[in-house]
């Protein structure tokens, strides 16, 4: 089993998860009820209600214990692999192109499953910031249940790129998961 391609896959998986705390934990700095920072007078009926807020709270930290919990799935997977190289007599070391591919025994079944464990965490991260989104464009330009043609526009290109991506991304890391 070549562990190289494994390590530098969680690596990616820290990384991106990384920037999306990073972006959670910003969104939820922000003062929804700033008056500055809506386009929507107060007494319209495209006005957010208070439940509106309250989701995009609940929703960014959903999103970010997601992606919290990817990251520490992955980092531990990647640990255990570190680990097992340490202690392993027998690594086999081939030179394939400008690559050194590392092969170390480890549990190929335990680390299947940390993979998907932290793939899907990420996942429902990216679902639930794409929800907190959806409110944010609500509290930004006005509800959709109110018919606001701005927010719709923001939110239709959202809800169909995102889980577009996310379809994409679930598919590629089952394939490989195959192999």
């Amino acid at each position: 089993m070549t562990t190289s391609i494994h390590v530098t896959a969680l690596d990616s998986v820290v990384n991106v998860n990384s920037l999306f705390t990073l972006a959670v934990f910003i969104g939820l700095t922000w003062n929804p009820y700033d008056s500055s920072s809506t386009l929507i007078s107060p007494g319209s009926q495209c006005f957010p209600n208070a439940k509106i807020a309250e989701d995009l709270i609940r929703f960014h930290v959903y999103s970010f214990s997601s992606f919290l919990f990817s990251s520490l799935v992955a980092l531990a997977l990647k640990q255990a692999i570190k680990i097992s190289k340490s202690h392993a007599f027998n690594v086999h070391i081939s030179f394939q192109g400008s690559e050194f591919l590392e092969h170390v025994n480890v549990n190929k079944t335990l680390l299947r499953i940390g993979m998907l464990v932290s793939g899907a965490g990420s996942v429902a991260g990216c679902v639930f910031l794409m929800l907190a989104l959806v409110n944010v464009v609500q509290i930004k330009v006005g509800t959709l249940a109110s018919g606001s043609g701005h927010a719709f526009a923001a939110v239709v290109p959202l809800v169909i790129l995102v889980p577009l991506a996310l379809l994409i991304y679930v598919c590629v890391g089952l394939y490989a998961f195959t192999r």
